[in-house]
């Protein structure tokens, strides 16, 4: 199978578009699954980086997507970019979803972005097909010392805490289960459940400590909202809530 080799062994590198080179992840069904463990009242925000066009992908995605009834993770589906030359072209992906990955990558020192990886909560990153691995670092990245997050009237507000440089995301996603029948590429043939797709990332100020609100903006209609705030550029989330 093309682009899969081990994280911890080997890189695969591909000419991708906007990206240097990236390698893709193997490891299914590695590690032992462990007992999840979480707070429904600081849910843990877990990214899929993911593509249709890789083949190590399609486990990964069935580990996240059974994340998505659970309370106490918002589990959120970006698809990137820098796989659609080999053949098929993600019907999600965008730009901007795969320059996040790279701000994880670029603040923790990585110099490649892969597939599937998993951040939790903008502090550790997980093969995505590690199941074990992934509960274990959803139960070890629960924060509970974050800002309060509530909305009302169109405006989301981020309550007094520690002060500090920090983003404001309002993540718009869909939570239903869309299966995409892939006709070319490495998964040619096979049809993909996703859950949770990621359709809108909007940065809609800084939060600095002091409580502030923020507009929120428009979204399309069947559309879940998740509010993350996010230390730096890349850097951890302190408080994420759906609202």
């Amino acid at each position: 199978m093309r682009g899969i080799v081990a994280l911890s062994t080997a890189l695969f590198l591909a000419a991708c578009s906007g990206a240097t080179a990236s390698p893709s992840l193997s490891g299914e069904g590695a590690g032992a699954k462990a007992t999840p463990v979480g707070d429904a009242a600081h849910p843990v925000v877990v990214e899929l980086y993911q593509s249709q066009g890789c083949s190590s992908c399609p486990p990964a995605i069935k580990v996240v997507n059974r994340l998505a009834d659970r309370a106490d993770v918002i589990p959120l589906t970006f698809a990137v970019t820098y796989w659609d030359q080999l053949g098929w072209k993600d019907t999600f992906a965008t730009p901007a979803y795969t320059a996040r990955q790279w701000d994880y990558a670029h603040a923790a020192g990585r110099s490649q972005v892969a597939t599937p990886q998993v951040i939790v909560n903008g502090r550790d990153a997980v093969l995505g097909s590690r199941e074990g691995e992934l509960n274990a670092a959803i139960a070890r990245n629960v924060v509970k010392t974050g800002p309060a997050i509530t909305a009302a009237n169109g405006k989301v507000t981020i309550g007094a805490g520690k002060p500090q440089n920090a983003t404001v995301w309002v993540v718009r996603y869909d939570p239903r289960t869309i299966d995409v029948a892939i006709r070319a590429g490495e998964n040619g043939g096979v049809t993909l459940p996703h859950r949770n797709v990621v359709k809108q990332l909007v940065n809609v100020g800084n939060w600095s400590g002091k409580s502030a609100s923020f507009a929120l903006p428009a979204g399309a209609a069947g559309l879940k909202t998740a509010v993350l705030v996010q230390h730096g550029k890349g850097g951890p989330i302190v408080s994420a809530a759906r609202i």
